[in-house]
């Protein structure tokens, strides 16, 4: 059965919709809270994800970048802001598809079989959560341990992990890592690299100068292997 988490404020319509998808086959999570919808995903497999922007407590955005950090299920956007702007963010936050409220039923079940046939080559079963004989990631909570010890990490640091752990055991170009990490522009940036993997090392690796698990291949990019 395929289980689906609806991220929406308005209680009316995340019953409509928890009812409508269920009644059609879906297991359902429902969320009114950004922190709710975080925590959710954090804690076990998720199929698809219909998210607002509007929420009480955080912007829908931040939900999308935070899921991504860890995982790539597929997200769609149900929001009644239509303007270009907000559309633009929201897909370059990691959203796949977009709907704008008003909405039909229909509409929308097309979209998730859509999303879902794009998504079908993957298995869905990202977790927030990296162990490895080292050091412990958290992903979701932005918490790293080694041997017992919290290990402070800068925003930076996360987000260099974050990339490379979605693309586990394979090889992620320097230019994708400094345009994903920095933006558009650095893609010549590579010092910035050297540097914040020299620290990731130091604070995660056991032995820094034979790293294990952020590996470099020369002239080309970094791979995570965990």
């Amino acid at each position: 059965m395929q289980r689906i988490l609806i991220v929406e404020d308005e209680d009316g319509l995340r019953r409509a919709l928890s009812i409508n998808l269920r009644a059609r086959g879906y297991e359902v999570e429902t969320a009114a809270t950004a922190t709710a919808a975080l925590r959710i995903a954090a804690a076990g497999r998720l199929d698809l994800v219909i998210v607002d922007l509007g929420l009480p407590d955080l912007d829908g955005g931040e939900v999308i970048a935070g899921i991504r950090g860890w995982s790539s299920v597929p997200i769609i956007v149900l929001s009644a802001r239509d303007s270009q702007a907000d559309k633009v963010k929201a897909l370059d936050a990691g959203a796949d598809d977009y709907v704008t409220k008003p909405f039909g039923m229909d509409e929308l079940l097309a979209r998730i079989r859509a999303t879902q046939r794009r998504f079908e080559q993957s298995d869905g079963h990202e977790s927030a959560v990296v162990e490895t004989p080292a050091f412990r990631l958290d992903l979701a909570a932005k918490r790293a341990e080694r041997d017992g010890a919290v290990v402070r990490l800068t925003p930076t640091e996360w987000q260099l992990v974050e990339v490379l752990v979605r693309h586990r055991g394979n090889l992620v170009s320097s230019a994708q890592l400094l345009s994903e990490v920095w933006g558009p522009g650095y893609e010549k940036e590579t010092n910035y690299l050297r540097v914040y993997f020299a620290q990731l090392r130091r604070k995660l690796e056991p032995h820094p100068s034979h790293p294990l698990y952020f590996i470099t291949e020369p002239g080309i990019g970094y791979r995570f292997e965990g």
